[in-house]
């Protein structure tokens, strides 16, 4: 009895880990996603601004 109980357990907990852990993997890959995103649109950012300071020196030297 304690046999077939533990092969029991061991089933509804293989079951258990197998239906969850797929969940985990599509979170972090979005995660992921939302990251990559946020430092591509920092990068652009900083590259903007550096153009903006070329273009008020360049303004400068002209008066």
């Amino acid at each position: 009895m304690k046999k077939l109980f533990a092969l029991v357990a061991v089933a509804a907990f293989a079951v258990a880990f197998t239906a969850c852990g797929g969940k985990k993997v599509e979170e972090a890959a979005a995660t992921v996603d939302s990251t990559a995103a946020a430092v591509v649109d920092s990068a652009t950012t900083v590259v903007d601004s550096a153009t903006v300071v070329v273009d008020s020196a360049a303004a400068v030297v002209a008066q």
